[in-house]
């Protein structure tokens, strides 16, 4: 975004909970240069899931305009291992910077959640009202429920008090400042880490997790970013929105395109005894689409910038693999 773009916070305080995070960091990316006085809300300021840090922080400071994108996250693993952290953590943090957000009135706030909110088996592509119309995907459902909760919070805040605040619900993301550990990660980083690393020791064969038959939908986290700050400026509704990049595919297939992109040639073997999640998830964004946003970023683009990333940072990441299996 041009700073000309940012003109609307001009004279403002901004704050990005979550900063250090990928969408928190990407956000401050955006935000970088514009007119208003940037603010960080993190671990390194206050504990977000106790209340009165985070009073004491919002006195200080009197943030206008909040980004909330601070979450604990995690994949399939990491969701099934620690349902109560999960669930637990999300909710406190949701709920301590929407009311301190309130309380301190600030003029605006946008919620992050995420397309795992809608149920497993709902229509595709999934529209807004699906919202709690079916049962949960089960791998993430701790995560889903607290992400409902905040925006079902920023709703009753707005219906009670009046107050400005939004949620956007992102597709899955990926990008700078992704989590890269084979252990927590998502499947873009997943994926490009393990084929890459094949690449670079000769190995023949690959595996993945599942029959890569689901389809997903996948947005560049700088596209997201804009999209959020783009909301902030334009949006003001009730009902959430959907973010998302349009384009849905196979996850075999996305192997395969990492694969010509870094240059392995070996094969797949698909661990069909490890679960697949939601067999299709493609976010409708016609919401955010008539407002006037398009992505930028294309799936080509964005994966090569993965594979650089992971590619320059072999050494640390291996690093990070270690300290987990200790």
């Amino acid at each position: 975004m041009q700073a000309t773009d940012l003109d609307f916070l001009s004279g403002k305080q901004v704050c990005v909970v979550g900063p250090n995070g990928m969408v928190g960091s990407a956000i401050l990316r955006i935000l970088d240069g514009g007119p208003a006085t940037l603010l960080r809300l993190g671990r390194e300021q206050a504990d977000l899931r106790n209340q009165q840090a985070v009073n004491t922080w919002f006195a200080q400071n009197r943030p206008t305009h909040i980004f909330l994108a601070a979450a604990k996250v995690g994949g399939i693993v990491a969701n099934d291992s620690y349902p109560a952290d999960f669930l637990y953590d999300n909710l406190m943090i949701e709920a301590n910077v929407i009311h301190a957000a309130y309380e301190y009135g600030a003029e605006k706030l946008l919620f992050l959640g995420s397309s795992c909110i809608y149920p497993k088996m709902a229509p595709q592509p999934l529209m807004e009202d699906a919202l709690l119309t079916g049962p949960l995907e089960p791998t993430n459902q701790w995560y889903a429920v607290a992400k409902i909760a905040g925006i079902k919070m920023a709703e009753a805040f707005r219906i009670q008090h009046g107050c400005n605040f939004i949620s956007a619900m992102p597709t899955n993301l990926y990008g700078p400042g992704d989590n890269f550990d084979l252990n927590s990660s998502h499947v873009v980083p997943a994926l490009v880490r393990k084929i890459v690393d094949a690449k670079n020791n000769n190995l023949s064969a690959v595996e993945i997790w599942g029959t890569g038959n689901p389809m997903r939908e996948f947005l560049h986290v700088d596209d997201c970013a804009r999209a959020c700050v783009f909301l902030m400026e334009k949006y003001d509704g009730l009902q959430h929105v959907n973010v998302g990049s349009g384009y849905e595919i196979r996850i075999a297939d996305l192997a395969r395109l990492i694969a010509k992109k870094c240059g392995f040639t070996g094969k797949f073997v698909f661990n069909t005894e490890k679960p697949d999640g939601t067999p299709r998830k493609l976010m409708n964004s016609s919401c955010l689409n008539s407002l006037g946003w398009r992505p930028e970023i294309s799936l080509d683009q964005g994966i090569m910038q993965v594979i650089d990333i992971i590619s320059s940072s072999s050494s640390s990441l291996r690093a990070i693999d270690l300290a987990a299996s200790n």
